[in-house]
């Protein structure tokens, strides 16, 4: 076991990003312990304790953070309430002593973002970045290759205002090993945002045209206006706040806010982060 790293906790890890840093964690033999509400859904690993903790819930987040020294804090589920309920969760790392909380935000994070969840994003990292005694890196992830499949309807098209734009789309696997890069030496990144993405700029039309190549199945995007988009998805059984966030994601996209391309994954961890179609096919094999 690797002994000379702090003690860590992994949030999310019944989720794709931080079950696989918890698992890469495992793989580099460093003692980490899980937090979850749901600690039976929570990947088995070899001497890794697990403790049950929610971000509403502050006393039963202190117990399970007691002797952590780092944090990896992934972002809680989409919410109206998502700020407080990290608000909440933060004021207990900070109750039980923790010194170091490594976040996952969103690239282009800021109180007037165009994307609305990015907001979300902005208002956590300022408030860890005011609370005492805590010291913070903050992960700027750009949009998930992984998810982007899920973008195509039914009839083969991508809809959505993103207009022109391009945007650095990032595999979900880039940004856990530079996690656990990071997580592995703290006190390297302390204070530190980085922005992490994919290597190239693409448009929705070029994310069509990729997806046709690597599916052999035709897909084509098709520019909406907010509106439209807002409609649409809230016609699906969105709530208006999430259809607004979504459609806002293409905004974001329109606006280029989830552009250029960062070099901060290969600077981080000297290797290259995966290209979409790259991600694609490492996924069909």
């Amino acid at each position: 076991m690797a002994d000379n790293v702090p003690a860590l906790a992994v949030t999310g890890a019944t989720g794709a990003l931080g079950g696989a840093v918890a698992r890469m964690l495992a793989e580099a033999g460093v003692r980490q312990r899980l937090l979850a509400r749901h600690t039976a859904r929570l990947p088995e690993l070899p001497n890794t304790p697990v403790f049950a903790a929610s971000y509403l819930d502050r006393p039963q987040a202190v117990s399970a953070l007691r002797g952590v020294h780092t944090l990896f804090m992934v972002s809680a589920a989409e919410s109206p309430h998502r700020v407080e309920d990290h608000c909440t969760f933060v004021d207990a790392a900070v109750d039980a002593g923790v010194q170091h909380i490594v976040y996952t935000s969103f690239m282009g994070a800021a109180p007037d973002a165009v994307f609305t969840l990015a907001r979300d994003h902005a208002a956590t990292e300022e408030y860890i970045a005011s609370s005492q005694g805590l010291e913070h890196t903050f992960l700027r992830d750009c949009l998930y290759q992984d998810v982007l499949p899920t973008f195509v309807q039914p009839d083969g098209v991508m809809r959505g205002p993103a207009g022109e734009g391009s945007f650095a789309p990032v595999a979900r696997r880039d940004v856990a090993r530079t996690a656990v890069k990071i997580l592995l030496s703290p006190e390297q990144h302390r204070n530190r945002a980085y922005t992490l993405t994919g290597p190239a700029e693409l448009s929705m039309e070029e994310v069509a045209g990729i997806l046709s190549r690597a599916t052999g199945t035709p897909v084509r995007y098709q520019a909406e206006t907010y509106d439209e988009a807002v409609a649409s998805r809230m016609k699906s059984g969105a709530a208006r706040w999430q259809a607004e966030a979504w459609a806002s994601s293409y905004q974001a996209i329109a606006a280029g806010q989830l552009a250029p391309a960062s070099p901060d994954i290969e600077r981080l961890t000297g290797i290259a982060p995966l290209g979409f179609e790259d991600y694609l096919q490492q996924t069909r094999n």
